[in-house]
């Protein structure tokens, strides 16, 4: 699972090199700023995107780039399971295994 601090803090201190993008998984914008990293472009860019990193809450950090087993429900951020989740045949998003209409595409569902 990827930390907000560590991502903020690369952005910070490296993001003119674009080490926060390499470190989100974003390679190309990584490569991107690499290659213009003379210009002092991506340093700016890089600043005010440590600011947003350092804004930005746990859980919506982790539904953006953490790991693809957590889920953002109302009541906050849960590892979805087997046991507890399924995903919708027609968006293929993670559902409650009780509910009865995907959140995210509407398609009516049946309870297992």
């Amino acid at each position: 699972m990827k930390s907000k601090t560590t991502a903020g803090l690369l952005a910070l201190f490296l993001g003119g090199l674009g080490m926060h993008k390499f470190y989100l998984g974003k390679w190309v914008q990584g490569l991107i700023y690499l290659v213009f990293c003379w210009t002092f472009v991506p340093a700016v860019i890089a600043f005010f995107e440590a600011i947003f990193l350092f804004i930005k809450s746990d859980a919506e950090f982790q539904a953006a780039y953490g790991d693809s087993s957590y889920i953002m429900t109302p009541s906050g951020l849960v590892h979805a399971t087997a046991d507890s989740h399924v995903k919708c045949p027609d968006c293929r998003e993670l559902v409650i295994k009780d509910a009865r209409k995907c959140r995210h595409c509407g398609c009516v569902l049946i309870p297992q």
